[in-house]
């Protein structure tokens, strides 16, 4: 039976995407094989892509901005205080607010993969609850299921 395991990324340097995604995003390493190492977060890292794949160095793309790694995090200010820290980050864009309500930011890692941050749903909906909306109006609002913010009402009590 075939089964999807993981998205790989092709890095350049193994031990400064270990670095990155250790000390930004907190992912605990779940396997090192030296040049490949998987993170607890589900995916893997990959030196010399190039070379194990059989292409030319040249046809992988840098910052090719056609797919992303997503985090989501409960508390966003504190990962934007953290996110200060690291002065050669370079942001996709600004902390943004999507017309879901859920604050945002993309930035590149160290070899210009795309990484997005954003607010869980989970606190963005127990947000607009406490502001006064109901559930209807905040599934609406967020674009998720009632279901899903019945659950987030729940667990607020």
């Amino acid at each position: 039976m075939l089964q999807y395991r993981l998205p790989v990324l092709a890095v350049r340097n193994v031990e400064i995407s270990k670095k990155f995604y250790h000390d930004l995003f907190d992912q605990t390493i779940a396997l090192d094989l030296g040049r490949n190492v998987t993170f607890s977060g589900g995916f893997a890292i990959q030196e010399d892509f190039d070379q194990l794949v059989d292409i030319p160095k040249c046809t992988v793309l840098h910052q090719s901005n056609n797919m992303e790694l997503y985090f989501e995090v409960d508390d966003f200010d504190a990962f934007l205080e953290k996110l200060h820290d690291f002065l050669d980050v370079e942001l996709v864009h600004p902390p943004k607010m999507h017309e879901w309500h859920q604050r945002v930011v993309r930035l590149y890692d160290p070899d210009w993969h795309m990484v997005e941050v954003g607010e869980s749903m989970e606190v963005v909906a127990r947000r607009l609850l406490r502001e006064g909306y109901d559930v209807l109006q905040t599934a609406q609002i967020i674009q998720h299921p009632v279901e899903f913010v019945e659950q987030c009402r729940k667990g607020m009590e």
